[in-house]
């Protein structure tokens, strides 16, 4: 901003005269006062044409501000109705041309009357706003005090622009002064529009007096607070420089200095001795301990005020307390090892077995090496446990920290110190916490992982789960390497598509499916009923359940691949108990099979598809979900239409190729599937598969989709007692699938018998305990003739499917009966 003060013949009576009609411009976040000189934008081009015509005819134009800047103006309701006529400068035009900067000078004190015109640029009637007569030796004497104030203000450090203090000293006209203060004030939109509408001087001279007298009083507090914060630093550099001295005095009379207490309770000399001590027994590798040295010797050199102090002393003592080459004491004994993991899980062979092999090879080398495992599977089976017995089996500490919603890769890899507040990442801190170079660790949930601007977390943790380059890990804040490669990492996610492959690939993948009824069973009597009963204060009253009762919970009121959701169920029977001991004194020893609904209410799952009949176009199917496997339902039907196909049931794109590339199948085999091919042409297929607001998506549907579509057009019957699974192709070869194992246990779940499964499946059937496949009848398909023969119930179809079959005509068997004979009589 920028004043000009003009003589006392004021200008705008002597060069301007204030036309009838006058362009407007409407004005943001400022209000301009007469007298001065800013910088107004333009960007319509018909408003820029305007301007310039006044400017070449030498006319005034009016500035407007508005009330709420968020808001567009016109409407003209949105501007004050007091503004400021302007002359022209300068115009100075962009480079396209439609807008402009408009040089302008505050000439008088504007009402518009009347808006004569809003687009597409405003004029209105407007007419001078006067005040009232200055003659009063008050005011006159008023308006001098406000020159003092504004010089006041000066002194105590208001930037003023020099135009201002050349114009106070001949300005004598009480409009011109009041202008003049109005726009050195700091104050908001609406207090200067009120300031430039009042027309009465003596209010006006007041207010004004009033809001310098303020600004003038938060000058003084500011520049006091700024002298006293001047004064205190330079107190304590004296401080710091006579107690050097004293020290120094000391030493020549051979006194002590260590009694000397200095600024923080302690003294500088002694707090380094204490941390040269530190870096010294921390055993560290020497060009470590050479960094912390060196930070040592800039520390003693800085102010114990200054912030930087405590930045390093913090960054020494981390380097003193990282357990540099400290390896757990425990001994690796496999058979010790094995107990244990019998101990704490049933079942898991396959695992214990990894494990175990690894124990063996460190007890053999007397060292162990770094091991990267990555526990797959559904929630509740046990990862973290696990990882916690694995420690206790080869006595190392065991630390734990989950990745889910980590978007930041400095929660892997720290800050840098030059950060306020910086700290290492995850990794050292849990390191340091653990106290041992040789922990157990468990990154929790890395499938949870995400990224934003601040970086990839998992891009980070490819450096810290590689065994060829983790043993000189640098974290930004130690900026020292540190050896990981004796670190056990064990990994943990419910399913691997979100990895990325780079970080996969460092990995030992270990699945753990869901458990079977059996291993529910023995698994909460062996622990979960121990744990319950000792949490619900149980312990001195044993309780009982029975085999019945355990399995009718795991039926009928869970429904998961895991094991939580039937803890909860068993700390709710025993919650019950010991209501009912409390409350009624009464004593229960065994929960049967008949008193789970007296404690659990109503049943929650039922066998929905041993319940089913075997039905037309309804075929069942087996999928795997990130909670374990379960069973899904694909409907089809057909109505009048022209050949289109309707999808529903929240399915992905891949399932919908899936239902796709099954209609192309059946429509190219409608012969040999003796399915009418005029069907298609004057009918809709519907698809649906229940459960709409659950997402559903993956290939493996394709054999199910298939059953039923060739149920419906054939009016064959499927066997309500089948599932399947399998991916198809369009030539009918039927493709592995993956999660088997989930599947089959689904199957179980729901007293399923008879499974399809892809013939390459075969081979995975190896790896599946044998007590799992006891009671299943599991069968074979390489191609979806295969499955149907095994899926469908052959001459179950309905009156109204023989529309359906295609009859060879009699024409047809005519013509091959006559070509038979000529070939018989060319013979």
């Amino acid at each position: 901003m920028a004043l000009n003060i003009t003589d006392n013949d004021s200008r705008q009576e002597k060069e301007y005269k204030l036309p009838k009609e006058i362009v407007v411009i409407p004005i943001k976040d400022l209000v301009i006062f007469p007298t001065m000189v800013v910088t107004v934008f333009i960007h319509s081009p018909e408003l820029l044409a305007a301007v310039e015509k006044a400017n070449q005819e030498q006319e005034l134009i009016g500035l407007l501000t508005q009330r709420d800047h968020s808001k567009p103006a016109p409407p003209t309701d949105n501007l004050y109705d007091v503004g400021t006529s302007a002359y022209i400068l300068q115009i100075i035009k962009g480079s396209t041309g439609t807008d402009a900067m408009v040089l302008v000078e505050g000439i008088s004190r504007i009402n518009p009357e009347k808006f004569l015109q809003e687009k597409p640029f405003m004029i209105a009637k407007v007419i001078p706003v006067k005040s009232a007569p200055d003659e009063d030796v008050n005011l006159q004497s008023k308006a001098q005090e406000i020159v003092s104030l504004i010089k006041e203000a000066s002194e105590q450090g208001k930037t003023l622009p020099p135009e201002l203090f050349a114009g106070l000293e001949n300005v004598t006209e009480i409009d011109q002064i009041e202008d003049l203060a109005c726009s050195f004030l700091t104050l908001d939109i609406q207090k200067k529009q009120e300031l430039l509408s009042l027309i009465d001087h003596n209010v006006r001279l007041t207010k004004i007096a009033e809001y310098l007298m303020k600004e003038i009083q938060l000058l003084k507090i500011r520049k006091k607070i700024r002298t006293d914060i001047s004064k205190e630093m330079n107190k304590s550099e004296r401080n710091f420089l006579l107690k050097q001295e004293l020290k120094a005095i000391k030493k020549e009379l051979g006194e002590d200095s260590n009694d000397f207490g200095g600024m923080g309770g302690m003294n500088d000399e002694q707090e380094t001795k204490e941390l040269a001590q530190k870096i010294k027994s921390a055993k560290m590798p020497a060009e470590v301990e050479k960094i912390a040295n060196n930070e040592l010797e800039r520390l003693k050199k800085i102010f114990q005020i200054s912030p930087e102090y405590a930045v390093a002393r913090t960054y020494i003592e981390w380097l003193c307390e990282m357990p540099w080459g400290k390896s757990s004491p425990g001994k690796v004994e496999v058979k010790k090892a094995r107990k244990i993991l019998d101990e704490d899980h049933y079942g898991l062979e396959k695992i214990k077995e990894r494990i175990l092999e690894y124990l063996a090879i460190c007890q053999l080398k007397k060292r162990c090496g770094a091991t990267i495992l990555c526990f797959v599977g559904p929630p509740g089976v046990g990862k973290t446990s696990l990882g916690k017995s694995i420690a206790r089996a080869m006595g190392r500490a065991f630390i734990h920290t989950s990745l889910g919603g980590i978007r930041d890769e400095a929660d892997i890899r720290g800050h840098r110190r030059t950060y306020v507040g910086a700290m290492p990442g995850r990794i050292i801190q849990s390191i340091k916490r653990a106290g041992f170079d040789d922990p157990v660790f468990m990154l929790d949930e890395i499938d949870k992982m995400g990224k934003d601007f601040q970086g990839d977390p998992a891009s980070a943790l490819l450096e810290v789960l590689d065994p060829e380059q983790n043993n000189a890990f640098t974290d930004h804040y130690l900026d020292v390497p540190f050896d990981l490669s004796k670190v056990f990492f064990i990994l943990t996610a419910n399913f691997l598509d979100p990895i990325p492959p780079a970080l996969l690939d460092r990995m030992e993948i270990i699945e753990l499916a869901g458990y079977t009824e059996e291993e529910k069973l023995q698994i909460a009597k062996r622990y979960l009923l121990p744990k319950e009963i000792e949490l619900n204060g149980l312990a001195k009253r044993p309780l009982k359940f029975t085999d019945e009762a355990i399995i009718h919970i795991v039926q009928y009121y869970t429904g998961e691949a895991g094991l939580r959701d039937l803890e909860r169920q068993i700390a709710t029977v025993c919650r019950k108990v010991a209501k009912e001991f409390i409350e009624e004194k009464k004593e229960i020893d065994v929960i049967s099979k008949a008193d789970i609904f007296k404690y659990l209410g109503v049943e929650k799952y039922t066998f929905e598809a041993a319940q089913r009949e075997d039905t037309v176009g309804v075929a069942t199917g087996l999928a795997w979900t990130p909670s374990g496997g379960d069973i899904i339902f694909i409907e089809a039907t057909k109505m009048k239409g022209s050949k289109n196909l309707i999808l529903t049931g929240s399915l992905g794109d891949v399932m919908q190729e899936s239902a796709r590339a099954a209609l192309s199948y059946i429509r190219s085999n409608a012969e040999k599937l003796h399915i009418d091919e005029k069907i298609f042409e004057k009918s809709d297929i519907h698809i649906h598969v229940p459960e709409g607001a659950t997402p559903k998506d993956g290939p493996s549907a394709g054999i199910t989709i298939c059953t039923a579509l060739i149920s419906l057009l054939t009016g064959q019957k499927i066997r309500h007692d089948t599932a399947m699974t399998g991916e198809i192709t369009l030539t009918g070869r039927v493709l592995p699938i993956g999660g088997l194992k989930e599947k089959l246990l689904a199957a179980k779940r729901v007293q399923i018998k008879n499974i399809i499964i892809p013939e390459r499946n075969r081979k995975d059937l190896l790896d599946i305990p044998k007590h799992m496949l006891a009671n299943l009848n599991i069968k074979f398909a390489n191609t979806v003739e295969d499955a149907i023969k095994l899926a469908l119930i052959p001459g179950s179809g309905h009156s109204s499917s023989h529309s359906n079959v295609k009859k060879p005509s009699k024409k047809k068997s005519n013509k091959k009966i006559v070509t038979k004979i000529l070939q018989i009589k060319k013979k």
